[in-house]
């Protein structure tokens, strides 16, 4: 059963209200947020609300060390965790859980939240719980739980752009304390907020984009639940919305004025069986997932039109248009045994098993009129890459604490995965297969001298799998990634819980570093590898809640990056790509009574991103800039109406950016951050 987010009801601003209380199940049992010895930010479903937390994005951006860059097509994202980034077609650099089920696919990771219990990020490498993927960390999902008492909840807000998001839920029993349910959906549609200029429309549109979950919870016995979850997705909107960067200047922001209307759209379905059984010493699980994802998208490959650019792609005088056809199924499977946590020996043990078909198709075309369905015709498609990768995963895992003293606990654990790869050229016939395998052991001391307080070192491994790139690629297979971090930590409280101080210095040596980059004279996607690379950070958060009803948080990261061993010589001692070396979060909330029954709510918050380093070569470098975000309420019981703003001061900034080395274009092309944003939220629950 899923551990509640708080253990008891508390007054907003009593001591400890945020941090003591919160149980999580980052080690997949139920702990005190203050005594695990990782370290987590854990967003309750109060702290969601209270700072507008509506997607992925939102909570990675309140998190040091780690950014969310949209880039690519309109379900790809970026995140980078402590240095290691994202990569498109390939396998992310954290573990993304929801409900116990790794989502494995890049496009899963970019959704929205609604209905949750919680959120927790988990920093630096989990491979030894969370497997192949998490050499930078981990985000655990949890959403609401069905409930024996009928409660709902509905969310509208309506922001510029005429944007329009909605969610609703309800639950409740349909045979008390046997069997309950659960529901809930999420809207969105935005005429969208970055214009192009050419066509005179946006870029960032979304005709539509909504999720629909229904969850049901059996418990026959005491000690046995079934708990089934559902999930449909079906969306449309704009798609790799880039802007051509005359200036080769990152700090210059001109809009978009490609001539192909880019789109994408795409549905997703999943479905999720897990069983638990107390034994009383011991509990077993079992989740079953699948997954089906489909995507296609449709935009222009130069980013710009034969108007301002008639001398066409590169000169030759004629459009360049691109798209592609994705389509993933997924199965896993995960079964685990844990121990009671009465005594001084704790343990789990596990295993795993992951069987995913992935089908993609790339084609580049000639652009003759601006329709995106030129790339049908085939006296128009000059490239054309078809595949089907097939991916089979194994691992077996297990962790051991034990007290050594009443303060001091040693963990023990250790996992080993299995990757088998195969790919189809389905154009040829032609097939090639990989297999990759690694052992991830994980060893913490960690003393505890009072209660609140804590101190740990840490030697953990990560992994991530290699693969292969796009047939006929100039590259045509990547290695895996590895990685040793070593860490030391801290928790504390402070003036009667009133003040939590938390932090971490770290340093991982990392092999066969992945990276990504395209080669439009191809129209390939390439992933490939820097030969060793040394990653050095420390990471502090603080949140104090001086008097009642009134908090304040800061978060801050500092990363150094550094390519130790590479075959461009010319890199060696430059930062990794997409490397930001510093980051900062500070937020201030207040919530108290205004007269009667009604409350008042403010928060403002800061989010400072420094200096960004776009490519290997460090040549393309973003200046610093911040982002300030106000969300002002009254609310009663409830019900609560609020007025926000994200990006108050409208600062301009890439998602991504790529040079002409990496992209085989005659000039740079930039993906622009979202604008002002600015609306009204109404919500209420009962």
């Amino acid at each position: 059963m899923t551990a509640q987010a708080q253990s008891a009801p508390q007054d907003q601003g009593e001591a400890g209200a945020d941090t003591a209380d919160i149980i999580i199940t980052a080690q997949q049992r139920a702990e005190p947020l203050q005594n695990v010895p990782i370290q987590v930010r854990a967003f309750t479903d109060q702290a969601l609300s209270d700072a507008g937390i509506r997607s992925t994005g939102d909570i990675i951006a309140q998190i040091p060390n780690m950014s969310f860059d949209r880039g690519n097509n309109y379900s790809s994202s970026f995140v980078t965790m402590r240095g290691l980034t994202q990569i498109t077609n390939a396998d992310p650099p954290i573990a993304f859980v929801i409900d116990g089920v790794p989502q494995t696919s890049q496009e899963q990771l970019g959704v929205a939240l609604f209905d949750l219990e919680r959120v927790e990020v988990l920093k630096g490498p989990q491979g030894a719980l969370y497997g192949r993927n998490a050499v930078g960390g981990a985000i655990n999902v949890v959403t609401k739980a069905p409930t024996n008492d009928f409660a709902g909840f509905g969310n509208l807000s309506y922001a510029n752009g005429d944007t329009l998001e909605t969610s609703a839920g309800a639950s409740g029993a349909i045979v008390d304390d046997v069997l309950r349910f659960r529901v809930s959906g999420t809207y969105k549609q935005s005429d969208g907020l970055i214009r192009n200029s050419f066509r005179g429309d946006h870029t960032d549109f979304v005709d539509h984009d909504y999720s629909l979950r229904g969850r049901l919870l059996f418990t026959p016995s005491e000690p046995l639940s079934i708990d089934l979850r559902g999930q449909y997705r079906d969306f449309r909107g704009g798609t790799n919305g880039y802007a051509v960067v005359k200036s080769g200047n990152p700090n210059d922001f001109p809009d978009p004025q490609s001539n192909i209307p880019g789109f994408a759209k795409g549905h997703s379905g999943d479905l999720t069986a897990k069983i638990d059984y107390d034994f009383g010493f011991a509990t077993l699980t079992g989740i079953s997932a699948y997954t089906r994802f489909k995507q296609i998208y449709r935009a222009d490959l130069d980013f710009s039109n034969p108007v301002d650019t008639p001398s066409g792609f590169n000169g030759l005088g004629f459009q360049l248009g691109q798209g592609q056809d994705l389509s993933q199924k997924t199965f896993s499977q995960e079964i685990r045994l844990v121990s009671a946590d009465n005594g001084p020996l704790r343990w789990l043990v596990g295993g795993y098993y992951l069987n995913t078909r992935r089908a993609l198709r790339t084609r580049g075309f000639i652009d003759i009129n601006s329709d995106p369905a030129q790339i049908d015709n085939p006296g128009l498609v000059i490239i054309d890459n078809n595949e089907i990768a097939r991916n089979k995963a194994y691992a077996g895992f297990a962790q051991v604490d034990y007290d050594i003293l009443d303060t001091l606990t040693l963990t023990g654990g250790l996992r080993y995965d299995s990757d088998d790869r195969e790919q189809t050229n389905v154009t040829t016939g032609a097939k090639r297969d990989l297999s990759f395998d690694h052992w991830q052991p994980k060893v913490t001391l960690t003393w505890k001298p009072r209660n609140g307080r804590l101190v740990y070192a840490t030697y953990s491994t990560g992994f991530r799998s290699g693969g292969f790139n796009a047939p006929n690629v100039t590259v045509p297979s990547f290695k895996a990634e590895t990685l040793e971090n070593f860490e030391l930590g801290f928790k504390t409280q402070w003036l009667d819980r009133r003040l939590t101080i938390n932090g971490s210095a770290f340093m991982m040596n990392v092999d066969n570093y992945q990276f990504f980059y395209v080669d439009a004279l191809t129209a390939s996607q390439i992933i490939d590898n820097i030969g060793k690379v040394r990653i050095k950070g420390i990471e502090l958060e603080a949140i104090a809640q001086p008097v009642k009803g009134l908090e304040a948080g800061l978060a801050i990261g500092y990363i150094d990056t550094n390519i130790r061993k590479t075959l461009f010589p010319a890199d060696i001692g430059n930062r990794t790509p997409r490397t930001t070396p510093f980051t900062l979060n500070a937020s201030l909330q207040y919530r108290t009574a205004i007269g009667g029954d009604i409350e008042g709510f403010g928060r403002i918050e800061y989010q400072h991103s420094g200096k960004k380093y776009w490519g290997a070569d460090n040549a393309a470098v973003q200046d610093p800039f911040g982002m300030l975000n106000l969300r002002l309420g009254v609310e009663r019981g409830g019900f609560g109406i609020y007025g926000f703003a994200r990006n108050l001061l409208n600062k301009n900034y890439y998602t991504e950016y790529v040079q002409p080395k990496y992209s085989g274009l005659n000039v740079a092309i930039g993906y622009p951050g979202t604008p002002r944003t600015y609306g009204v939220e109404a919500k209420i629950t009962f």
